[in-house]
């Protein structure tokens, strides 16, 4: 259950949001083998100029940090990070206008509703 968090422009998030959200939610079942119903996301629109990215285009910039459990190989994440640039690239989202962060830690440090 890998947890997404986007920071992204309003304007973007305003024309992207629901078409962002599944070609995330689709890159992660692609590259990690996660069920579909697997969902767990949090948007966070800024206002403009409040993401900033050296080498950015000028276009929609922005940031995907990846909270999961260590155990995924390095092939993997490169698969996830292919995904998620081919398929936000499809959205109008220039490949130097992203940034994908991914951190991890053990299956210990997570809750999701029941033990």
């Amino acid at each position: 259950m890998p947890f997404i968090q986007i920071d992204l422009d309003e304007d973007a998030y305003g024309d992207l949001r629901e078409k962002l959200s599944q070609s995330i939610h689709d890159a992660q079942i692609e590259a990690l083998d996660i069920p579909a119903d697997d969902l767990f996301q949090v948007h966070r629109p800024h206002a403009p100029g409040e993401v900033r990215l050296g080498g950015a285009s000028g276009g929609h910039p922005m940031v995907i940090r990846i909270t999961m459990v260590h155990r995924y190989p390095m092939a993997t994440k490169r698969g996830l990070y292919s995904a998620i640039e081919r398929r936000v690239h499809d959205l109008g989202v220039q490949p130097e206008d992203l940034r994908i962060v991914i951190l991890e830690n053990g299956y210990e440090d997570w809750y999701a509703g029941r033990l």
